[in-house]
């Protein structure tokens, strides 16, 4: 049998989620997805449970993006909005919730560390959403705007328009890391007795605040569903899924032409 591609183990009020797929750089597929819905779905009831860590196997990554076959395999569209739900889900867990980072967290790795509460990372550790240089597609909006919540918008804009990667120091810089460690597992350890040692009242009130806030703030407009369907049935996205499954530089069109 191969080992499961979530990793869940619960000690003392905290829930350790490890992202099992080393081999591909931890990258999300559908199943994966599954079982965090489920176990997102369960935590908010659990009294018991006052922190979530996340984490990636392997010391390479945290997760790089999503296996490209289940966009294939479904309706893009939905399955973006299908994800979308996910990442609200945890954004509005009672927990506190860590991301700690070693390695590349870029795409969909990025999306899932953006909406934790607190990032902590390695200095070797990369962000970012290289997609303009490799698949051709887009981000729903709210997935944007938490990024720019969490970055600022004009690193935002840079990493999504350029495809460029952005470092632990710059990430830290703009306050989207609290911390940058050597140490990652000793530092998980210490913001994890802080957490254990606040108040958990303070900290449920706290989360329900910001959560209603970036609810407000990052709903997407009205166009977001037509616009993901045309570039997801748009040529450059064709172009990107060839290029990716071949393992070439994608070819993207230089113009895009408005419909008659």
């Amino acid at each position: 049998m191969s080992d499961p591609e979530l990793l869940v183990t619960k000690a003392d009020g905290v829930v350790t989620v490890v992202f099992n797929r080393p081999q591909r750089h931890n990258a999300f597929t559908k199943a994966m997805y599954t079982e965090m819905r489920a176990l997102c779905e369960d935590l908010q009831g659990r009294d018991d449970v006052r922190v979530l860590v996340l984490r990636g196997a392997g010391g390479r990554a945290f997760a790089a993006g999503n296996e490209i076959s289940d966009f294939l395999e479904a309706d893009a569209v939905a399955y973006e909005e299908w994800i979308r739900e996910l990442l609200a889900l945890l954004l509005a867990l009672p927990q506190v919730t860590i991301a700690a980072i070693d390695g590349f967290c870029v795409g969909g790795g990025l999306a899932v560390a953006t909406h934790c509460d607190i990032r902590i990372a390695t200095p070797e550790s990369r962000f970012g959403y290289p997609i303009a240089k490799t698949l051709g597609n887009a981000l729903a909006a709210p997935v944007v705007h938490r990024c720019a919540a969490v970055f600022g918008e004009s690193l935002t804009r840079k990493m999504l328009l350029t495809g460029r990667l952005v470092d632990a120091e710059r990430a830290y810089s703009v306050g989207a890391l609290t911390e940058i460690t050597e140490e990652l597992n000793a530092t998980l350890d210490e913001l994890v007795d802080d957490v254990m040692a606040g108040s958990a009242t303070t900290q449920r009130a706290t989360k329900r605040q910001l959560t209603a806030r970036a609810a407000e703030q990052e709903k997407a407009p009205a166009f977001d569903e037509q616009m993901l369907r045309e570039v997801y049935t748009g040529d450059d996205f064709a172009e990107g899924v060839r290029a990716f499954l071949a393992k070439e530089k994608p070819k993207f069109a230089t113009v895009v032409r408005d419909e008659e």
